[in-house]
């Protein structure tokens, strides 16, 4: 295990509007007002979605299962903002319904607002995180240093 200790900075609350993308929208904001770290909760509609639901085989080598829906569907969402060398970096996984069929996944892109959906980005101060590619693993994935 990595870790770091770190405290809590400044405390955004967003509304994202009807057909905004998900993932620019917050990764736009958090470079904007220069959120390195920060755990983000996510309340609301998406209108549409590619959304990572497991490997296809576990022991295999990784090859992501999709579920895509274009059907407007209610999500809760939980993420983390860490930069990579190109910056902030969204993590999103969410339990994603309607009616009475519900999954959870990690989106991806073209994930866009329905509605209206709610945001708080809770920033980290004094750790030291980034995300960067895994030797053994071809993703960028967190790397904490003391």
């Amino acid at each position: 295990m990595e870790y770091g200790i770190g405290k809590v900075g400044r405390v955004v609350v967003a509304r994202f509007f009807d057909g905004e993308d998900i993932y620019a929208e917050i990764e736009q904001l958090a470079a904007r007002e220069n959120i390195r770290n920060a755990s983000v909760l996510l309340v609301g509609g998406m209108r549409k979605g590619k959304v990572v639901v497991g490997p296809k085989n576990p022991t295999g080598p990784i090859e992501p299962e999709f579920r895509e829906f274009d059907d407007a569907r209610e999500i809760a969402g939980v993420g983390t903002i860490f930069c990579d060398d190109e910056g902030p970096k969204l993590h999103l996984h969410a339990a994603i319904g309607r009616g009475d069929q519900t999954f959870a996944g990690c989106p991806r892109g073209g994930a866009t607002v329905f509605c209206v959906l709610e945001g708080i980005i809770t920033e980290i101060l004094d750790v030291n995180a980034t995300r960067e590619i895994d030797g053994d693993i071809p993703l960028k994935l967190l790397k904490v240093r003391p």
